[in-house]
């Protein structure tokens, strides 16, 4: 690193009582430094982008007699590795000027989160620049998923949806109108998502999914696969036995009314998706189910619901291809919108020796 600085939203503060705060106060990213000697916040200071670190450690050695260089090296490069610090002279980032300006917001929110050091600050948008996501179903979830992964500039986005455009969608899927009525859903959504960003390669597939072959052959295609359908029954496990297979990580998400979840999963590091239901399955009181769905039964959702999921789908997505933020995966999360609170989910630490999708053979 040429020219060490404190990346801005990490400006450090410092308390009445000597107390240093770098980071801010976002739970997850900012922490408190110790400051005995008062060196600390000379240094935090001198991390302006204006001098290399040599010249840092000689200007701070020569303030504080006694303090070695080696101590201040060392405390220069634990603020490198917790990803406070970015280079004031960073390369090139090979990214065109016109992406640059479009995504300059999105590369501010990327280093704010970013517990990594990085060659520049656009290594996180180039990433996603080049990374290629299936996303299985575009209805309320999954329009919101597919506009925020094209806004944020995914390299290729493929929508495989078989539905056609209802007025009863119109009060939750923010790609379709009332002129769109009757028309395939992955038609109007590939080319609305184009023109909203022309940069990006959006293709769709009009199919309804109807076992795991079609998945299998899918998901093998593409780096991040996110499922936003809910139809077949079998639709998750199938999704999470092609991904296995093919250890491409993957998202799933959706609403029970109220309740919003997204899961994310990088096979072979842990639990399944399968796993957890295992788990569920076997704990259930014997005889105890839920209703059977009617066949008047709809889905209960607006434009809060299905686009709460949509947002996290594309979060968790957009952390499985970038680190960033680096989210516990191979595990569910979940939102409720009448308290406004997550909601505590079951965790499993190892994968369950009885889930048929994930366990070794006999």
């Amino acid at each position: 690193m040429h020219r060490p600085r404190i990346k801005r939203p990490h400006r450090p503060s410092r308390s009445r009582s000597g107390r240093i705060r770098i980071g801010g106060l976002v739970p997850g990213i900012g922490r408190d430094l110790l400051d005995p000697g008062g060196w600390v916040w000379t240094l935090l200071g001198l991390l302006d982008g204006s001098r290399s670190v040599e010249e840092v450690v000689a200007v701070l050695t020569s303030r504080f007699d006694g303090l070695p260089g080696v101590v201040v090296r060392a405390a220069v490069d634990d603020l490198m590795a917790a990803g406070y610090v970015e280079d004031a002279d960073e390369p090139d980032s090979g990214l065109a000027p016109a992406a640059r300006e479009r995504h300059s917001r999105g590369r501010e929110l990327l280093q704010w989160m970013d517990p990594v050091p990085r060659r520049t600050g656009w290594d996180t948008q180039r990433l996603l620049a080049h990374a290629s996501v299936a996303l299985v179903g575009v209805g309320g979830a999954g329009c919101v998923t597919a506009e925020n992964l094209v806004l944020s500039g995914v390299g290729r986005l493929h929508c495989v949806d078989g539905d056609v455009v209802e007025r009863s969608n119109l009060n939750r899927q923010p790609l379709y109108d009332d002129a769109d009525i009757g028309q395939f859903k992955t038609d109007v959504a590939v080319r609305k998502l184009r023109a909203a960003n022309p940069a990006v390669d959006v293709t769709g597939e009009r199919h309804d999914v109807d076992g795991p072959a079609f998945l299998g052959a899918l998901v093998e295609r593409f780096d991040v696969v996110v499922l936003a359908a809910d139809r077949p029954g079998d639709i998750r496990s199938w999704t999470n036995r092609a991904c296995l297979a093919t250890g491409t990580p993957w998202v799933h998400v959706g609403y029970h009314g109220p309740l919003v979840s997204v899961g994310l999963y990088r096979p072979g590091t842990g639990p399944c998706s399968d796993c957890l239901r295992t788990v569920k399955g076997r704990e259930r009181t014997p005889g105890q189910a839920g209703p059977p769905p009617g066949p008047s039964d709809v889905q209960a959702a607006n434009a809060t619901s299905a686009g709460l999921a949509g947002h996290f789908a594309a979060h968790a997505a957009a952390s499985l291809i970038t680190g960033v933020p680096a989210l516990p995966v191979n595990r569910e999360y979940a939102f409720n919108l009448v308290t406004l609170a997550s909601v505590p989910v079951r965790v499993l630490e190892s994968p369950d020796p009885e889930c048929p999708a994930c366990r070794p053979p006999a």
